[in-house]
């Protein structure tokens, strides 16, 4: 099935990074400073894409790579599971465990905002992570061209509830030191993909230069399926101006626009 309507207003492109290692598809549309919307599980869904189409309205050019997943294709609850399975037990670009890594795709990432900038200008990039990629923004940190990473509802590492994966961020101290750059972090209270301990990690570790959006649950769009969990797309309520989840989202566009020049 052809999925590909959802991106029908986007222009795609392959990147191969420098090293030669992996090639991906990359969607991009809008004109400006460049943002990368790095997707959840199950992949490039249309809520996904809704929130691209959000940052571009705002005046960036938002590049949507799919690292795994059907592009376009709407989540369901086999879908999602069938991608994360693979995704965990088979794709080596991935570290689903890992306390103190990154996964190796990161490498793919950084280059990538290094291709946007150049090819965008403006201050430097912005990228926003999700669930399982929500950390890969700030792994991202130790490109040059990264000035904005955006880390919502970071589920790596895949965390044992109360055991030290819980407190990981899933980055080696080497990517974070001496990167003197603001940030944010989204998450759900409740969310047990997410647990808080891995928040105190970030409050500890970037004192005044993070800011942390922690939303009460109950504030998060219904789903009988899943309890509240992916900010910015699932359980954003978009028609509310007044939604905390609104709110969020329109505060990440706006640190993006700050930060990027945009």
């Amino acid at each position: 099935m052809d999925y590909l309507d959802a991106l029908k207003d986007y222009q795609r492109f392959d990147f191969t990074d420098p090293a030669g290692r992996w090639t991906r598809p990359v969607w991009r549309r809008g004109t400006g400073p460049a943002v990368i919307v790095i997707h959840e599980i199950p992949g490039l869904h249309p809520l996904v894409i809704r929130f691209a189409d959000h940052v571009a309205a705002a005046g960036m050019t938002v590049f949507c790579p799919s690292l795994f997943g059907d592009p376009g294709r709407d989540v369901t609850p086999g879908y999602a599971l069938g991608t994360m399975l693979k995704t965990l037990c088979v794709r080596r670009e991935f570290n689903a465990w890992a306390r103190d890594r990154s996964s190796p795709i990161v490498d793919w990432l950084r280059a990538l905002a290094a291709h946007a900038h150049a090819e965008c200008g403006g201050k430097g990039v912005g990228a926003v992570g999700m669930c399982f990629t929500g950390n890969f923004a700030l792994a991202m940190m130790t490109e040059p061209a990264m000035v904005a990473p955006v880390l919502s509802q970071p589920s790596l590492p895949i965390a044992r509830r109360k055991g030290p994966s819980a407190a990981a961020i899933g980055v080696s101290p080497e990517e974070i030191e001496e990167e003197d750059l603001s940030l944010m972090a989204l998450r759900f209270h409740g969310d047990p993909f997410v647990p808080p301990e891995r928040f105190d990690t970030l409050k500890r570790e970037f004192g005044d230069k993070l800011e942390a959006w922690e939303i009460d649950g109950k504030d998060g769009y219904p789903d009988p399926r899943m309890p509240a969990h992916s900010v910015l797309t699932l359980h954003l309520v978009d028609d509310d101006p007044e939604n905390p989840t609104k709110k969020c989202e329109q505060r990440v566009i706006q640190f993006f626009k700050e930060r990027t020049g945009a």
